[in-house]
């Protein structure tokens, strides 16, 4: 067996296997090194041993004893096996009691010194005799091997596919004993002086397994030295690649556009409305990139309704004067087709040719239009996932915009920048209404320049939120008949499509019905669900917008992109249940009109701390940008970002809220050694071993 190195495949290790690796691997555990950065999610201090005879019902705690007597047997009702035993440490005797493990009767044998854990209480078999069910156990080795289980500060893992919480220390502890004392260091010396940091094997070491000194307290709170290093450490890693990728960036050239004076008359004239103050500062962050002799990659952050979509089309525009295409990409068909009808409607007596490319279309449909696009007689093309096909390419692919960036991930970023002519990368603009709190899009999006427009147009009204109990539901229906009655229209959102065995929540379809047939039969009453189909779905959608229908009833998949300026209510259902940045996207589904909008939270009648925190923020905050600071305390950032589905880089250790200084030392020094290795080789270790952590997971294809 060849040594173990941090680069050894899980499935060789002792008790796991090809079938427990593949579920380690489901979880991005493939290595070693891995499974040493899959930190303990909490520690239980298991080292103060309490006395039997002190013990009383409902008391967790860890005693040590010898057993006194051990025996195995089967149920006759139901076959289980139980495995009983009892354990003296001289002040009393203690139950014990174990549930099919009836391997464990050669472990917890009589008289074997022992070490337990659990939760004591009234034996169901032994009348009223003190016992322990299922206890977390350790034999006392004769010869002094180290506890791990029990009798210490004991690290908890979650569990990972079929490796179990104990199963997962018995391996890091094998690990972390066969490793060489000292592991490979990706950080130079002098930055680990600097910083005062601990090296990296020690500090493995000790977060897996604390010191006898430890401090629990810390332990849980992440602030002990172990914990600090390994969170300098992935945080440097991070701002080195997001560095690396800016850098990368910069170095490409390109001919830069041109934005002279005619230009600039021609985008003015298409402008249906004068631009606020803020879309204007962020326009002129945008031209000024797009006339740098390297590409842009800017991220375009707004609240609903902030006037995104029309920066970005002057942005287009300015491509477009210049001969070149531009693309803008939606998440969804509903969303890429109402951009496609505004901007369609805006350029309709302008000589700048829109087009629009989804996955719907029939392949005779798709044919003139790639056609098009390849030689170069479509100026701007709206779409979907479709774009990225092989199958579409450009004459001359100019700027890429990227709508709710979000929903994409990394990959499809990349996708859209290799569709410039002769693999040059186009300009990229990627957008979202989903407001990010700086000190996360630093983190996250530390490869993109950052343009914020923090200003509503003009002539948008506040719209009035209101928190009610599911009691008031008459009331609420009453204020839509009113609301209707003067020609206005509603949405009524739920989470869920169907009934669940595992919830409680109404369906769509089942209240979609109960509101047709009973409480607004003189009404016109929707539904749209993310299980309809797309031509089915948009049809319902489209006739809303149309003013055909009064009351629509969703899910969430209107969360994004359908304007209906007439609509001023809107009602979420079980409102506790969903994030605020879902909440704050539906609120801004209304308010697009001239009247007074209202959003009606309704929650349950008990419900969550956490639950009332989020409704009392939606209803305190209107800004985007302050409920995303809160939502970011209370959810963390991990939750917040949805990482696993945006494709974002996935944060396993830090916490920006709670290791804000951390990571501002972090990015500081990610700086200062980019610019020491532009001048020469001395950190290439490092950069490799960044590029081995990030590289794919942010598109970084070379050190460089």
């Amino acid at each position: 067996m060849p040594p173990l190195t941090l680069d050894t495949p899980l499935q060789f290790l002792k008790g796991v296997g090809p079938r427990k690796a593949e579920g380690l691997a489901e979880k991005n555990l493939s290595t070693v090194e891995d499974l040493l950065f899959h930190l303990p999610f909490r520690y239980e201090d298991r080292s103060r041993f309490a006395g039997i005879a002190s013990l009383r019902p409902g008391d967790r705690a860890t005693v040590r004893g010898r057993v006194l007597s051990s025996r195995l047997f089967r149920t006759r009702k139901r076959g289980f096996t139980i495995l009983e035993a009892v354990v003296d440490d001289g002040t009393g005797g203690l139950g014990l009691v174990w549930y099919n493990q009836p391997y464990l009767r050669e472990t917890i044998a009589a008289g074997r010194e022992v070490i337990l854990h659990g939760v004591a209480g009234r034996s169901r078999y032994r009348g009223r005799a003190l016992q322990m069910e299922n206890p977390q156990y350790e034999v006392v080795a004769s010869d002094g091997t180290e506890a791990i289980h029990t009798g210490r500060v004991v690290p908890i893992h979650q569990r990972v596919g079929e490796v179990s919480t104990r199963l997962m220390r018995v391996l890091l502890h094998r690990i972390l004993a066969e490793l060489p004392a000292s592991l490979p260091d990706p950080l130079p010396d002098e930055l680990t002086r600097a910083r005062g940091l601990i090296p990296r094997g020690e500090a493995l070491r000790q977060v897996h397994f604390p010191p006898e000194d430890a401090d629990l307290e810390a332990c849980q709170a992440r602030r002990t030295p172990a914990h600090r290093r390994l969170i300098y450490e992935e945080f440097l890693l991070l701002q080195l690649a997001l560095g690396m990728r800016r850098r990368a960036v910069s170095r490409e050239r390109r001919p830069p556009c041109e934005a002279t004076p005619p230009m600039r008359e021609r985008l003015q004239e298409v402008l249906p409305y004068r631009l606020t103050g803020a879309q204007r500062r962020v326009l002129k962050e945008i031209v000024q990139d797009m006339t740098a002799p390297h590409p842009m990659n800017r991220l375009l952050q707004g609240d609903v309704g902030s006037g995104k979509t029309i920066v970005a089309l002057m942005a287009m525009l300015l491509a477009v004067e210049n001969g070149r295409q531009a693309v803008l990409m939606a998440p969804t068909e509903i969303l890429a087709e109402q951009h496609h009808r505004g901007v369609a409607a805006l350029l309709a007596r302008s000589r700048y040719r829109v087009q629009l490319l989804t996955g719907a279309m029939t392949a005779a449909e798709r044919r003139p239009l790639l056609r098009a696009l390849e030689q170069g007689y479509a100026h701007i093309v709206i779409g979907t996932h479709a774009l990225i096909q092989q199958s579409v390419s450009f004459q001359n692919l100019g700027l890429a915009v990227i709508d709710e960036q979000h929903r994409f991930g990394v990959a499809q970023r990349l996708a859209l920048r290799g569709k410039g002519p002769s693999g040059a990368s186009p300009d990229v603009l990627v957008m979202t209404a989903t407001p990010i709190p700086r000190s996360l899009a630093l983190t996250v999006y530390g490869d993109l320049d950052l343009s914020v427009i923090d200003e509503l147009p003009p002539g948008r009204r506040p719209i009035a939120t209101h928190l009610r109990p599911e009691t008031s539901r008459a009331r609420i229906y009453e204020f839509i008949r009113r609301e209707a009655a003067a020609g206005r229209q509603a949405y009524i959102v739920l989470p869920l499509v169907e009934e669940s065995e595992k919830s409680d929540l109404r369906a769509a379809v089942e209240l979609a019905a109960d509101l047709s047939g009973k409480v607004f039969r003189d009404l016109r009453v929707g539904l749209v669900h993310g299980r309809m189909k797309p031509p089915e779905r948009d049809d319902v959608m489209r006739r809303f917008a149309a003013g055909e229908i009064d009351v629509l009833v969703a899910t969430t998949v209107i969360e994004v992109g359908i304007d209906v300026p007439n609509a001023t209510v809107m009602v979420v259902e079980h409102a506790g249940r969903f994030g605020l940045s879902q909440l704050h996207q539906l609120r801004g589904r209304v308010g697009r009109g001239p009247h007074p909008s209202h959003c009606i939270l309704v929650h349950d009648d008990d419900p969550t701390e956490e639950a009332s925190r989020r409704l009392e923020v939606m209803r305190d905050h209107a800004d985007g940008f302050a409920i995303a600071e809160k939502d970011l305390e209370i959810r963390g950032p991990g939750e917040f970002l949805g990482t696993r589905q945006s494709g974002l880089p996935e944060i396993r250790i830090g916490n920006i809220i709670r290791d804000a200084a951390v990571l501002d030392e972090a990015r500081a020094d990610a700086a200062a050694l980019l610019s020491e290795a532009a001048a020469g080789p001395g950190h290439r270790p490092l950069l490799e071993h960044m590029k081995r952590q990030w590289g794919d997971r942010i598109g970084l294809m070379d050190v460089g």
